[in-house]
């Protein structure tokens, strides 16, 4: 069984800022490989809505999102607006190699600081931290550009339909919830090949509503 794993996410979701410190330590352990993507791309493919599209849920997702902070003991501020454009972040994060510290460090000024992160400006700080020292030639070259298209395409190739998802193999699980089952994978990589787990994955659907 292919058990590659690969971690999709974009820094527009808190709830990747919520999942990163675990997947940081089962990386020590694990081989995790960080893929930054454009989450609109894939919603854009799917045909769907982010949560903070949605009135409502927008607001009961803001709440759960500071809630699950609290209630793990993880600093985390909102930044000034979202959603907001994350492409000068993700282009950032690939032109560091997509590395673990530099995807830290950019996760920690959005969502740890509450910095805004829409341009060049914005990063500024960050991108010093991280040793970028033209930064609009970073983000603004087309290797850079390329290579995080390619990532968002193998995303949606993949079957990703948001973020943060790990990938294990054909395996997708999605959302910092979904930890648990990939810490449950990693001591028995076929617990949910078996069982009710396997009916379930081929359960036919009764009615289907008309788009």
């Amino acid at each position: 069984m292919d058990t590659r794993t690969f971690w999709y996410f974009d820094f527009i979701s808190p709830f990747a800022y919520l999942q990163l410190p675990r997947i940081r330590e089962l990386a020590q352990r694990y081989p995790i490989t960080p893929r930054p993507i454009v989450l609109a791309a894939v919603l854009r493919h799917h045909g769907q809505l982010g949560p903070a599209e949605i009135p409502g849920k927008r607001e009961f997702t803001y709440r759960m999102v500071q809630w699950t902070a609290e209630s793990s003991g993880l600093a985390l501020r909102f930044p000034p607006a979202h959603p907001f454009n994350p492409l000068a972040a993700l282009r950032l994060a690939t032109a560091c190699g997509s590395s673990w510290d530099a995807i830290t460090a950019i996760f920690r000024h959005i969502w740890m600081q509450g910095l805004a992160a829409e341009d060049a400006a914005d990063l500024a700080g960050v991108a010093s931290e991280l040793g970028i020292v033209d930064l609009d030639s970073a983000i603004s070259s087309a290797s850079t550009k390329q290579e995080l298209r390619a990532n968002t395409e193998e995303a949606i190739a993949a079957g990703v339909f948001g973020v943060p998802t790990l990938r294990v193999g054909n395996r997708l699980l999605w959302g910092n919830d979904a930890t648990p089952m990939f810490e449950k994978m990693l001591v028995d990589p076929d617990y949910f090949e078996r069982g009710e787990y396997a009916r379930i994955e081929a359960l036919p659907a009764a009615v289907e509503r008309a788009r």
